[in-house]
C-alpha cells in the first residue's frame, strides 16, 4: 500500500522551534492513535523562517526524534513561504511567487535541508505553489517563471547526483492560479521544455480538493497526466464543499477570513462553470439573483466526512481517484483549514480528526 501521512501545516508555527514543537505535541499525538507500531511517514510544512533557522544542531535533533519514534521524513510542504495561520492569508499565500528570487532560494534551500533531515531516504516530494495566483499574472511573465523553476530543476538533478537522494519539486495547481486546471498543468510542462536529464525533478502535487473544485473527473485527471508522462510527485488527500440545489444557500456559513475560498459553479441555466475568486465574491452573484445548480468551495474539511452541517462534500472523488493510484505516490491528507470550519461543525481534538482520516484513507485503499 502506498506511504500515507498528514501535512502538518494544520498546525500553526513557522519557526525550527515550531516544527519540532508539532511533532512532539501533535505528531506523536496522531501516532499514538493508530493501530500498529510502523515506521510512520512525516509530511512536513517547513516555513522560510524554519528553513533558515534549521543548522547542523537541528539537524542532529530531528534524525535523533526519528530514531526515537519510530517516523521518517516522506514529503515537504513548501508550498507557503510565511504566516499561515491566525492572520489575513487570502492571495498573499502563493507569495513570493515564481517569478521572484526569493521562491528560487527557498526551494532550493528546502532541497538541501530536506536531504540533510533524511540523509537515507530515496525520494522526496517538495510541493510548491501554482506559478503565481492568476490575476497578477501576465504572459511575458512566463520566460521569468519557466526559467526559474528549470534552475531548481538543475539544482535537485545536482543533490542526486551528491547523495543519491531524487528531490522532486511538485507544483499544485489550485484554482484561481496559474495552474489551475489539468489542461493548464498539461500546457505548463509543455512549455517548460525540459531536458531528459531534468524530467525527473520535475512533478505535480496533485490536490484532490482542488482537481473535485474544477469539476474534473478523477479517472480522467490521472489518464491524462500518465500519458503526458508528467511525474506525480505527491496525492494531497482532500475534501471539499459541494453544494445542489437548496444547499447553495448555506455554502455563506463558511466564509472566513483567514484563507482564499475559490468558488467554482455550475450555471443552472446554461451549464457552464463560473469561477469566483473568494466564497464572498459567490454569495455577492448569489444576492444579484444569479442561479446556480451546483457549488464546489475551495475549503479542506475532513476526508471522512460525507456531509458536513447543511451542505456535500467532494468524498467521491476520493473513492474514485485514490485506488487508481500507483502504490509508490506518496499520499498526505491536508486539512489545514480545520481550525476554520464553523466551531458548530467541529467534533473532537485536532489529533483525533487526523487519526480518523487516515485510518479512513487506509480502510478505501485496503477494501
Amino acid at each position: 500500500m502506498a506511504e500515507l501521512t498528514y501535512c502538518s501545516n494544520i498546525h500553526p508555527g513557522e519557526s525550527w522551534a515550531d516544527v519540532m514543537h508539532n511533532l512532539n505535541s501533535h505528531a506523536l499525538d496522531v501516532k499514538s492513535r493508530l493501530p500498529g507500531n510502523t515506521p510512520f511517514p512525516l509530511g512536513l510544512r517547513i516555513a522560510h523562517q524554519a528553513v533558515m533557522e534549521a543548522d547542523n544542531k537541528a539537524i542532529a535533533e530531528f534524525q535523533r526524534w526519528c530514531r526515537e519514534h519510530n517516523a521518517y521524513l516522506l514529503t515537504i510542504n513548501g508550498f507557503p513561504y510565511g504566516t499561515f495561520h491566525e492572520t489575513r492569508v487570502k492571495e498573499n499565500v502563493y507569495l513570493p511567487d515564481w517569478r521572484e528570487r526569493e521562491r528560487v532560494a527557498y526551494s532550493k534551500r528546502l532541497g538541501d535541508l530536506a536531504v540533510a533531515l533524511a540523509p537515507d531516504a530515496k525520494r522526496i516530494s517538495i510541493s510548491t505553489v501554482p506559478i503565481a495566483f492568476k490575476p497578477a499574472f501576465r504572459d511575458s511573465d512566463w520566460a521569468i517563471a519557466l526559467e526559474h523553476v528549470r534552475e531548481v530543476a538543475e539544482h535537485y538533478r545536482h543533490i542526486h547526483e551528491q547523495s543519491g537522494i531524487r528531490l522532486v519539486l511538485s507544483i499544485e495547481p489550485e484554482p484561481m492560479c496559474v495552474l489551475e486546471t489539468t489542461d493548464e498543468a498539461i500546457d505548463f510542462f509543455r512549455r517548460l521544455q525540459l531536458p531528459d536529464t531534468l524530467r525527473p525533478y520535475v512533478g505535480l502535487c496533485f490536490d484532490c480538493c482542488h482537481q473535485a473544485v474544477e469539476f474534473e473527473s478523477a479517472a480522467d485527471c490521472l489518464a491524462r497526466i500518465t500519458r503526458e508522462h508528467i511525474t506525480i510527485g505527491k496525492v494531497q488527500v482532500s475534501s471539499a464543499l459541494k453544494a445542489q440545489g437548496a444547499e447553495i444557500q448555506h455554502l455563506a456559513n463558511f466564509d472566513e477570513p483567514v484563507y482564499l475560498h475559490q468558488a467554482v459553479a455550475r450555471d443552472s441555466r446554461s451549464g457552464q462553470l463560473q469561477r469566483f475568486t473568494d466564497l464572498a465574491d459567490f454569495t455577492q452573484a448569489l444576492s444579484g439573483g444569479a442561479h446556480f445548480d451546483e457549488c464546489r468551495v475551495h475549503f479542506h474539511i475532513p476526508v471522512f466526512c460525507e456531509h458536513l452541517g447543511q451542505v456535500g462534500t467532494t468524498q467521491d472523488f476520493l473513492r474514485d481517484l485514490l485506488p487508481l493510484l500507483d502504490s509508490d505516490i506518496p499520499l498526505e491528507v491536508e486539512t489545514y483549514s480545520f481550525a476554520a470550519i464553523p466551531e458548530n461543525l467541529r467534533h473532537g481534538s485536532v489529533g483525533e480528526n487526523i487519526a480518523r482520516e487516515l485510518m479512513w484513507v487506509t480502510a478505501l485503499l485496503e477494501h
